[in-house]
């Protein structure tokens, strides 16, 4: 298990109610279900529709369950952005 930290950018910061908080967690997908325990609400609706990226690497299509996080690494959780 890893331990890093999960910035929150735009309508996420706004549902998860912080900038930022730390992960544990030896996957995305473990870190994004705890994610959603720890807010329960608008936040599961809104990482419906993010992007996110691991170390400035776009995740992209890939399973959740098969990205590895790094130790003292930085998930980036995006939400769609209006404009171009």
């Amino acid at each position: 298990m890893a331990a890093g930290t999960i910035r929150y950018w735009a309508a996420a910061k706004a549902a998860a109610g912080t900038a930022e908080e730390p992960y544990a967690a030896a996957t995305l997908a473990e870190a994004l279900d705890a994610v959603r325990a720890r807010h329960p609400g608008e936040l599961s609706q809104v990482l419906r529709r993010c992007s996110f990226l691991i170390d400035g690497d776009p995740v992209g299509t890939r399973e959740h369950e098969t990205v590895r996080l790094a130790e003292g690494g930085t998930v980036e959780v995006l939400p769609p952005f209006a404009g171009g």
